[in-house]
């Protein structure tokens, strides 16, 4: 049986002291020795590191409530630190510790340049951790940012990809999105809608008001409560302007244009029907004319 302990006295590891032992010379078993006792230590570790580590964290991220494209990048940390505890044990094990410790020099002295060399790329990994945990949007979310919008596509430590609705594919660092204001209009189960109608002065606005009101009544989807309001919140030079405002339950980007586009319509019809005008803007340009033409006069006078 192979006595699983720490190095021998004389430096020997176990398993180098146990093929010689079995009787095996002393020069092969010094040359075949470490490395079977690397790989050995190194397959133990990794089987048990795998067996404990993973199931532990699958556990506190599910206590988390953290979603599955959550998941998958922290295991692939998780992975990475279980292969490198078993290398650094394994290599202890088998007896390299000189190398060990001249990797492990080497090793600070890269982190420490490659640091300096890929600040922002730590700085997007950072932000990646950031939007993993905070979950300020998931992906198949609709998100707006710096007068950017889509559909988030996938999210990496590094980078953010989004789907615009002009079927352009956005690569977007992750500091981007920590460091401003992202908004995202999907992120509860409820979206409130806003939209001008104008109509002329000479229009009934009370009447205006109980169109505008029924039509949001009638649309299978928009909300009975929170119930549709109308506000008066203009008056510009060729129209009154009267607000509504609506809300509609598990938004998405899809039903947002659907449903605003047919409730437009539906109240644009009903005004028609009813006589109700949505002026265009008018301008009246005739004092430049006359401006214009005295110039012209001027000059051709003079």
């Amino acid at each position: 049986m192979i006595p699983l302990q720490s190095l021998q006295a004389d430096g020997t590891d176990p398993i180098t002291q146990w093929l010689i032992d079995l009787g095996l010379g002393a020069g092969i078993a010094n040359l075949i020795g470490p490395g079977l006792a690397f790989v050995a230590a190194f397959v133990a570790v990794f089987l048990v590191g795998r067996a404990i580590t993973i199931p532990l964290v699958d556990r506190i991220l599910d206590s988390r409530g953290l979603g599955e494209h959550g998941k998958k990048p922290i295991r692939k940390i998780v992975w990475v630190l279980v292969v490198f505890v078993a290398v650094a044990i394994a290599f202890g094990f088998a007896g390299f510790g000189d190398f060990l410790t001249a990797l492990a020099t080497v090793a600070a002295a890269a982190t420490l340049a490659v640091g300096f060399a890929m600040q922002d790329v730590i700085g997007n990994f950072v932000a990646g951790v950031f939007i993993f945990t905070d979950k300020p949007f998931r992906i198949g979310d609709w998100i707006e940012w710096d007068g950017n919008s889509g559909i988030v596509e996938d999210i990496s430590f590094r980078v953010t990809r989004v789907r615009t609705f002009d079927n352009e594919l956005l690569t977007v660092p992750n500091s981007q999105l920590t460091d401003g204001v992202v908004k995202n209009p999907v992120a509860k189960n409820k979206l409130r809608l806003k939209f001008v109608f104008g109509i002329g002065y000479d229009d009934d606005i009370d009447k205006a008001t109980d169109i505008i009101v029924e039509e949001a009544e009638k649309h299978s989807d928009i909300l009975d409560e929170p119930e549709p309001t109308v506000r008066l919140n203009e008056l510009a030079d060729s129209y009154v302007g009267l607000q509504s405002r609506f809300w509609i339950s598990n938004p998405s980007r899809a039903d947002f244009v659907k449903t605003r586009a047919e409730y437009v319509q539906n109240v644009k019809e009903r005004f028609d029907a009813a006589g109700i005008e949505i002026p265009f803007p008018q301008r009246d340009l005739s004092g430049q004319v006359e401006f214009a033409g005295d110039a012209v006069r001027t000059a051709q006078s003079n």
